[in-house]
């Protein structure tokens, strides 16, 4: 019998920490029906990632398998999320990414509604703005992309890559979709992407007020 091409102990630690995250972001209302998807970096050539069509309030070690960086399954006959293009093209371009989150609260969906025309939305002045990893100042703006939906993963994972080259990127937005955020580990992801569900709550309620246009 072979042997995995990938550490099987370290995998169900990060399988672990994967499931109960997930848990407690479904129970925030932010991956509703079966919508969703999470991954952790468990080596150079390997991605731990969620399994296609799961109900993230119901998730168990079950539920994780395995890819390369090219999104290929391995060891599994199970299906990786339809969106793992946009997991494993980040870790493949940001050796520093050790976790990518994406989650589809209300908030995230309705502000990629909101500002699609635009491209993005510019979240300037605010303190919480240190919460992004090597941002120190709230004198800063920060821009979100918002890229446009399609089903076509190779295009959306090359207008992430081509952005990359341009700008420092904490997350980005999908337009009628939701939020993807990263960060050099399951903390740190966690902190981007609850970062940025207030700043964007903020910006929506700035519009009710007719502070924004």
């Amino acid at each position: 019998m072979n042997a995995l091409p990938y550490d099987a102990a370290r995998l169900a630690v990060l399988a672990e920490e994967i499931t109960t995250n997930v848990a407690e972001l479904a129970a925030l209302g932010w991956t509703p029906a079966t919508s969703s998807n999470f991954s952790r970096r468990l080596d150079d050539g390997h991605v731990a990632i969620t399994v296609s069509g799961a109900d993230k309030g119901r998730m168990g070690r079950e539920h994780i398998m395995v890819v390369d960086l090219q999104g290929t399954p391995v060891a599994s006959d199970q299906r990786p999320s339809a969106e793992t293009l946009l997991h494993t093209r980040l870790y493949q371009r940001l050796p520093q990414v050790g976790c990518v989150l994406h989650t589809h609260s209300p908030v995230q969906t309705i502000a990629s509604r909101l500002y699609a025309g635009a491209g993005q939305v510019r979240l300037e002045g605010y303190e919480l703005l240190k919460a992004f990893h090597g941002n120190s100042t709230h004198e800063a703006a920060v821009d979100v992309p918002v890229f446009a939906n399609t089903q076509n993963m190779k295009v959306l994972a090359a207008q992430v890559d081509a952005l990359l080259d341009q700008q420092p990127l904490w997350g980005y937005l999908i337009d009628g979709h939701g939020l993807y955020a990263w960060g050099r580990d399951m903390a740190q992801a966690r902190r981007h992407l609850e970062a940025f569900e207030f700043l964007l709550h903020c910006e929506l309620e700035l519009r009710k007020l007719g502070c924004r246009t």
